[in-house]
């Protein structure tokens, strides 16, 4: 067709859609997962490929076949519902979470021992890391040249050469310390393949994708379709790989750095140990450019959304605001910051699951806007109350701990689920019965 574009445009794109996806916590959780897993390291990374892997791809698909980014999942429920929904989610991938964490991780994995003895270090670098995340986030029809053809390739053979130290001279064997798990190691790793965010950043990487090919000129529906599919199956496998050896990483490094309060600290002991400084320059390299991509990703789905949804600064203007915030917030520390994503996420992450499950199936439902409000309603209803219990809110532990527990799968995070499928079926017998 004359839509068609080359088959290098399609691996570039790819190759972009996969640097979008690894980013700050791609990098430093599934050290953290293989370290504390123990002997349970298969079923603790299958639970974490789960939701950092299929869930995100999952997701990208949902997008390709609706054409479009969030406002698309969301078009079916109440314009208020909608632009919450949009608003909370497009702000905890944007600046008040996943975007100030990929500079800090790129900060202290790449030069903050080396210029930890200035004060205002950390602020310089996360002023200079989102100066150039707005440079290049102000041309998002560029993003196939700069990120798919230039720096995607220049991270995966970073990646190639760490990979290659790590799965052929490891610094230990692998599993063979207890776990350390509150949870089952199932429970763990999907746990901890939300805090990659990448399923939320799905619902807002879709659009950047299908813009991205608009840009080279693909307009046919059913090619964007297939082209933003094939881009999401590319990033899948690559992230398989990086999390898989990752994993690996972390479950053979119990001698170089035990106990460890988080990957970042397991990644960077490791590769020292295994390359030595040149190693650091490497690992170095490799965080900054993944963090960057995805910082770039992120503030251009930004843009996208809230100019479309509030056109009062137009792209550009929110671009602008959403780095100047995020390299705010950037100044805080990790550990402080991944303490208040995890609650949050607990809220959030629900309704983004069902919102791709249900775009999915919409062609199949009677009534989209009654499914959407009686699916979604409980499953945010349960997750509200798992999230602030996180959070250490008396009366929501009390509620998750006690009426809460007694439902399927809760303690692996997923009590909402069966209250969703209920929703569900009580909106098919619904509509069933007023058709009768």
């Amino acid at each position: 067709m004359s839509s068609s574009i080359k088959s290098t445009d399609v691996i570039a794109i790819g190759l972009m859609t996969f640097a979008l996806f690894l980013g700050a916590g791609n990098m430093i959780f599934p050290p953290y997962l293989g370290q504390v897993a123990g002997p349970d390291l298969v079923v603790a990374t299958i639970g974490f490929l789960l939701t950092g892997v299929g869930l995100p791809l999952l997701g990208v698909i949902a997008a390709a076949r609706l054409g479009g980014g969030l406002s698309n999942f969301t078009r079916d429920l109440p314009q208020w519902v909608s632009i919450v929904v949009g608003l909370v989610l497009y702000l905890a991938i944007g600046p008040l979470f996943a975007a100030p964490r990929t500079a800090i991780v790129a900060w202290e994995m790449s030069v903050a021992d080396i210029f930890e003895s200035y004060d205002s270090g950390q602020m310089i670098y996360s002023a200079v890391f989102f100066a150039i995340t707005l440079w290049l986030s102000l041309f998002p029809g560029r993003l196939i040249d700069n990120i798919g053809k230039v720096i995607t390739p220049m991270l995966v053979l970073v990646l190639l050469s760490i990979a290659v130290g790590v799965v052929f001279f490891p610094l230990g064997p692998a599993g063979n310390v207890a776990p350390t798990l509150e949870d089952s190691a199932f429970s763990w790793g999907f746990q901890q393949g939300y805090q990659t965010m990448d399923t939320l950043a799905s619902l807002a990487f879709g659009i950047v994708i299908i813009t991205a090919l608009r840009e080279r000129g693909v307009s046919d529906s059913a090619e964007l379709t297939r082209y933003t599919i094939t881009a999401g199956v590319i990033a899948a496998v690559g992230l398989c790989a990086v999390y898989v050896t990752l994993a690996y990483l972390g479950a053979t490094s119990h001698t170089v750095v035990p106990g460890a309060e988080n990957g970042a600290d397991i990644l960077t002991s490791y590769i020292y140990q295994l390359y030595g400084q040149w190693g650091m320059f490497l690992l170095g390299a490799s965080i900054t450019l993944a963090c960057l991509t995805t910082s770039v990703g992120l503030m251009t789905a930004c843009g996208e959304y809230f100019s479309e949804t509030l056109p009062i600064l137009g792209y550009r203007g929110f671009v602008i605001l959403c780095t100047f915030v995020s390299a705010l917030i950037a100044n805080v520390g990790l550990n402080e910051l991944l303490e208040l994503t995890i609650p949050a996420l607990l809220i959030i992450y629900p309704v983004a699951i069902c919102l791709i499950l249900l775009a999915l199936v919409r062609d199949y439902l009677k009534n989209p806007p009654r499914t959407y409000l009686m699916t979604l309603f409980p499953v945010f209803v349960v997750g509200f109350i798992d999230g602030l219990a996180a959070s250490s809110v008396e009366w929501a532990k009390v509620i998750s701990e006690g009426s809460l527990s007694v439902l399927p799968l809760h303690d692996e995070s997923l009590g909402w689920l069966l209250p969703g499928i209920v929703g569900l079926m009580l909106s098919m017998v619904g509509k069933k019965a007023e058709e009768d």
